[in-house]
């Protein structure tokens, strides 16, 4: 991280005098971590609050550091947390922008601040939103800029009504080539724009952290924002976008406008998208418009390829329907990208190693970050998890530090196998190495665990490289120190 990049005003010129608000009112948005891409949930309220006449200013966290003079003017600091690796970087960073503004009400925003909100609300934090937040962040900002009383928090935590998204405000973030880029199979790379075209979940996977917040609703963004915000990031050079929704056929009519809509004014964009296994299944028929249209990969939650531990997550899909999609995916043109949660209470030394084999079966080692090989199942407050019969039996008391519920497995060797494969995965990144080396030590590690011998394995095996991110897709990791640097 450094602190070069500047957190540049956004300019309101006028506003103040139409908003007929005196004076003037600073809000500062901080984005902790999201996956090295450019947030949208900073550039949403930026608009909403530039509109209604207030200096904003917006740090981010992956690329910035927190800088005491733009924080000593702030009278509302809010920090968006969507994840749970950026909860805990701003439970850390808290107490720090306490000290640099000492006056400022502080308001923590996204999925994870509903989740949390005793343990924030214990750290100095006086508002808490989740869901569709921007109007009452805007109204927020107006109540302590004509001198209310906000330090009880008046109107709900989470807020489901559907809102009139703005085009999102994107000229106070760090610009677009400093963040995460799209590494392309021959070597050649991308510059990577983020789009949220729709937010919320139509689905109750127990795991997931949009399901306490959201309970099976979601929300579209009209395709013209959702074009006008395409149309920005290309303008600053962005030439793949990567939808953020957390199921871009949650509503596929939405999905293909905007699609049609993206691909007829820039036809050479690519794109990739995160769908359901059930949805792609379910959809089948639209995979080649996808392909067409620029798609290069779809993320896919597999999260196991064991029947019984997709059961108890709710996932709606069985290891036999993975199979099945990934060959849609294939026969369409388009990469799969899954994604896992190998270790869970249920998961076995056998069933790890069966996970491995089925991905070199299906040579998608290439198409797997090693991290996700050692993800191991988090369970925060308001989990769906906490609602299985038994499931409680499983975890320990709430770990605030951690921000989730910890278990451990009943065969310490799964524990063992998991710490080890994840400082593997850590190290290996941190030396750049590929994705296939790292896998063929895995690959050794799980069979030294159950004291068999590890089958070699050739190239052929892993399949072929993919188009894939310079960030791993994952949210449940430990904030890096460097991460802790920035504040």
């Amino acid at each position: 991280m450094d602190s070069g990049g500047d957190s540049r005003l956004i300019e309101g010129a006028g506003a103040e005098q139409q908003s007929g608000a005196p004076g003037r009112f600073e809000v500062v948005l901080i984005n902790p971590y999201e996956l090295g891409r450019q947030p949208f949930a900073l550039a949403e309220p930026a608009a909403w609050l530039k509109r209604d006449g207030f200096e904003v200013r917006c740090i981010d966290l992956s690329l910035q550091q927190l800088d005491p003079a733009v924080l000593a003017g702030a009278q509302l600091v809010a920090l968006y947390v969507g994840m749970h690796t950026a909860t805990r970087i701003a439970v850390e960073a808290l107490p720090r922008i306490r000290a640099l503004a000492p006056l400022a009400h502080l308001c923590v925003y996204g999925l994870y601040a509903p989740m949390n909100q005793d343990l924030l609300r214990g750290l100095g934090v006086k508002t808490i939103l989740g869901g569709e937040f921007e109007p009452a962040l805007a109204g927020l900002a107006r109540r302590l800029r004509a001198g209310e009383d906000c330090d009880t928090q008046a109107g709900p935590v989470v807020n489901l009504a559907r809102i009139n998204f703005l085009t999102p405000e994107r000229s106070g973030l760090p610009e677009l080539a400093r963040y995460a880029h799209l590494l392309m199979p021959d070597g050649g790379k991308k510059q990577l724009g983020f789009i949220e075209a729709s937010r919320g979940c139509k689905h109750l996977c127990r795991h997931c952290p949009v399901v306490p917040v959201y309970q099976g609703k979601f929300r579209i963004v009209p395709v013209p924002v959702v074009m006008a915000d395409i149309a920005q990031q290309v303008e600053a050079g962005a030439a793949h976008i990567s939808f953020g929704d957390p199921d871009f056929f949650n509503g596929s009519t939405h999905a293909m406008k905007v699609l049609a809509a993206m691909h007829a004014k820039f036809p050479g964009l690519s794109f990739d998208a995160t769908i359901k296994i059930q949805h792609i299944i379910a959809h089948a028929d639209l995979l080649p418009a996808l392909k067409a249209a620029g798609c290069l990969f779809i993320t896919a939650a597999v999260e196991s390829v064991d029947a019984q531990v997709l059961q108890h997550l709710a996932k709606n899909h069985t290891p036999a329907d993975f199979e099945r999609a990934l060959q849609l995916c294939r026969d369409a043109g388009i990469a799969m990208a899954p994604t896992f949660v190998p270790f869970t209470p249920w998961t076995s030394l056998e069933s790890y190693l069966d996970l491995l084999r089925t991905l070199l079966r299906l040579r998608l080692v290439e198409a797997v970050p090693p991290i996700q090989l050692c993800i191991r199942l988090l369970v925060p407050e308001g989990s769906w998890l906490l609602r299985l019969p038994g499931f409680g039996e499983m975890i320990e008391a709430f770990d605030p530090k951690l921000l989730g519920y910890p278990w451990r497995h009943a065969d310490a060797r799964v524990d063992r196998l998991q710490q080890a494969l994840q400082t593997l995965a850590a190290q290996g990144d941190r030396d750049g190495l590929p994705r296939s080396e790292i896998f063929a030590q895995m690959w050794g590690l799980a069979h030294d665990a159950l004291g068999l011998q590890a089958p070699l394995l050739t190239a052929a095996d892993f399949g072929v490289p993919v188009a894939h991110l310079s960030e791993p897709w994952y949210c449940c990791a430990e904030p890096t120190e460097q991460q802790l640097q920035s504040f």
